[in-house]
């Protein structure tokens, strides 16, 4: 990805908000009605973020309108550009998803709070349909919800959809009357696409059929997202013995299907929903069952979903980490008795480059505790009972002296106890 035009944030410790402008009707809107209620809320600053897909040839004139209402809204605006390549799989999946990693990387750039999308009405009744055709459950037919914690970096990114309860026709509405300016995206007219011959051929009819058939979808959303917000309570009592952090327990979650398999189910879909996974088919949760139910006692298992790999290991089903990530430095507070790395001496290796990252060579050894020896890492991570994925683990260096090694520890001989101090932690980021 590549970015950016960027505007001199304000020094003021204002609350940050950003609006996601594509250049669309919707994304117009939104912003139009974001920066004209600005006058009431002076405590925070607004930035446009535009996510450059570059799949049709006038991107390049999407993101100079962009740049260009930013400016006449004198708010802040930056921009990505995604390099995709559009021979393999699902080209709309892909680049939804990795529009939606674009902006969190954004936020986490300029510390937003909040992220602002232009879904409508009519987005929700559209999602509500493609999942019907999918075979979705009750999760899936809730459609997008109004209010969504997500994790982008080290602080939770609030993704807010302000206009979900209003249909296209009132956006269009709006910006005839406030005489707005706004783009057209060619490919939605392609019905090659689902969700466009959804929203060209079967929702008009089904319009035709029931007046209020937009509007009746989404409420239908709303009724099931309520009743997903109480499966996924049951899910919690059920799981009682079965989710234990972030993984789950083998015996008594066959325990629970043999008993009651669509307990079962349930429990095994909030645990994917709570690693942020998509939903399984029955067809694949139902493969997975068959696994689990003939797996011998210390086998090892994987499956891939989502994207992510699921694995089995000493009775535990579990995600592999993410591949890719950065050490970072939190800062520990004056007040507190823990032990960390002196942060001038941190600060001062940062800017003259004397960190480094490294994968395992095999030789390493580390001192993680007092009054111990120091220890190789095949060692550290048989006590730490550390999975074989796990051990090819981010090590981190400064001056060439082995300082820390992710999922594992910090270098006893190196912390102190006194002083402004800092603890290096590693941050996974999906690549």
């Amino acid at each position: 990805m590549a970015s950016s035009r960027k505007l001199q944030s304000s020094p003021k410790s204002a609350k940050r908000i950003a609006v996601a402008l594509s250049g669309g009707l919707d994304s117009v809107v939104l912003l139009d009605t974001i920066c004209k209620s600005q006058a009431a809320n002076q405590n925070r600053e607004i930035y446009a973020f535009h996510i450059h897909h570059g799949l049709q040839k006038p991107a390049d004139d999407w993101l100079i309108f962009c740049e260009r209402l930013a400016k006449k809204y004198k708010i802040h605006f930056d921009f990505r550009l995604l390099h995709l390549n559009t021979k393999e799989g699902n080209v709309e999946a892909r680049a939804r998803a990795a529009r939606y990693e674009a902006l969190a990387d954004l936020c986490e750039e300029y510390g937003i709070e909040d992220l602002l999308l232009a879904h409508h009405q009519n987005d929700q009744a559209e999602t509500v349909l493609l999942q019907l055709l999918r075979g979705a459950g009750v999760a899936g037919l809730s459609g997008m919800s109004v209010h969504k914690h997500i994790q982008a970096g080290p602080r939770p990114l609030m993704l807010k959809r302000p206009l979900l309860d209003q249909s296209r026709a009132e956006l269009e509405a709006y910006a005839k009357q406030h005489k707005l300016k706004w783009i057209e995206d060619p490919s939605n007219q392609d019905r090659k696409y689902r969700r466009n011959a959804i929203r060209k051929e079967v929702i008009p009819k089904l319009e035709k059929i029931q007046p209020e058939a937009v509007a009746n979808l989404a409420r239908s959303a709303s009724l099931l997202s309520d009743a997903q917000a109480l499966l996924d309570r049951l899910a919690l009592q059920d799981g009682k013995g079965i989710l234990i952090k972030d993984c789950l327990q083998l015996k008594p979650l066959l325990g629970l299907y043999k008993s009651d398999l669509p307990a079962a189910n349930n429990v095994l879909r909030y645990w994917l929903k709570m690693n942020e996974l998509a939903m399984p088919s029955q067809e694949r949760l139902n493969s997975w069952w068959r696994d689990l139910v003939v797996v011998k006692v210390d086998s090892q298992l994987e499956w891939t979903h989502d994207g992510k790999a699921i694995r089995l290991w000493r009775d535990q089903l579990q995600l592999a980490p993410q591949s890719g990530g950065q050490w970072i430095f939190k800062t520990i507070s004056t007040g507190s008795k823990n032990a960390g790395l002196p942060a001038a001496g941190v600060k001062k290796a940062q800017k003259e480059g004397r960190i480094t990252t490294k994968a395992r060579s095999g030789s390493e050894k580390l001192q993680i505790k007092p009054n111990s020896p120091r220890k190789t890492l095949k060692n550290l991570f048989q006590e730490g009972d550390i999975p074989p994925w796990q051990r090819n683990a981010p090590l981190l260096y400064i001056d060439h002296e082995l300082i820390a090694v992710a999922g594992v520890g910090v270098s006893y001989p190196h912390l102190v106890l006194t002083g402004s101090r800092v603890w290096p932690e590693w941050q996974e980021k999906a690549l």
